[in-house]
């Protein structure tokens, strides 16, 4: 439901606006007035979706009622006037309508309000990760649950890979440093050298060829550096 107020300083033109938005089931009319001035009250108090809105009346134009207001709803124009088309549009109105206005045209511009409405009113989507945050590891014939945000670095060794955590002591498994990459978001990792893969949030400095983990230093191999100065946005030394 859009609630609407309808402005316009002629009686008629105010009764005929009035019937058509009775008319339309999604419009509530909550007040009317033919006094401009009178009208900035009504929408400041009321705060409705949508007003509809003349352009020529006494005191002030539409277009000077929309620039006062600093909380802007919706507007439509109903007016005589055709030559104050791009005016309106500057101020973003939802539509122009020019009187006599028929019902079509009516509900055409009020159903762009109410789809306007509903893609500023339409609750923010939630996204989820549907990638899991862990992986599962063979060490001593059990499978090892080892969470993404765990592992510090992880050190190849010729046959075996040595996987360094923050929770707990180092596990060794044997496993190739392919494979193991393999298994790693290489959003959050990053492979410095034949030998160690890192993880990103990991780091504390990098400094010429080696990349820093606290006190630990590890080397950056000479076929990774520029890979990884340019992962970690950063020109390299």
């Amino acid at each position: 439901m859009l609630r609407c107020i309808a402005i316009d300083d002629e009686d008629l033109a105010l009764e005929l606006l009035e019937d058509n938005i009775s008319r339309v089931p999604f419009l509530q009319l909550v007040a009317k007035s033919g006094n401009p001035i009178e009208a900035i009250g009504f929408i400041q108090r009321e705060k409705p979706d949508l007003v509809f809105l003349d352009i020529q009346m006494p005191g002030l134009t539409g277009l000077q009622v929309i620039q006062s207001l600093p909380n802007k709803p919706m507007f439509i124009f109903v007016t005589a006037y055709e030559k104050y088309a791009l005016d309106g549009f500057k101020l973003n109105v939802v539509d122009y309508l020019v009187k006599p206005v028929s019902l079509d045209r009516f509900v055409e511009a009020c159903n762009k309000a109410l789809e306007l409405h509903q893609l500023k009113n339409k609750p923010a989507e939630i996204v989820r990760d549907t990638e899991p945050a862990y992986f599962f590891i063979n060490s001593d014939y059990s499978h090892i649950k080892l969470t993404f945000a765990d592992i510090v670095f992880i050190e190849g060794l010729k046959d075996y890979i040595k996987i360094h955590l923050k929770s707990s002591k180092p596990i060794v498994v044997r496993l190739s440093m392919k494979s193991i990459e393999e298994q790693l978001p290489s959003s959050s990792f990053l492979r410095i050298q034949k030998s160690y893969i890192v993880a990103k949030d990991s780091i504390t400095a990098i400094r010429k060829n080696s990349v820093f983990i606290g006190t630990t230093e590890l080397p950056i191999g000479d076929i990774y550096k520029e890979a990884v100065y340019s992962l970690l946005g950063i020109q390299p030394q």
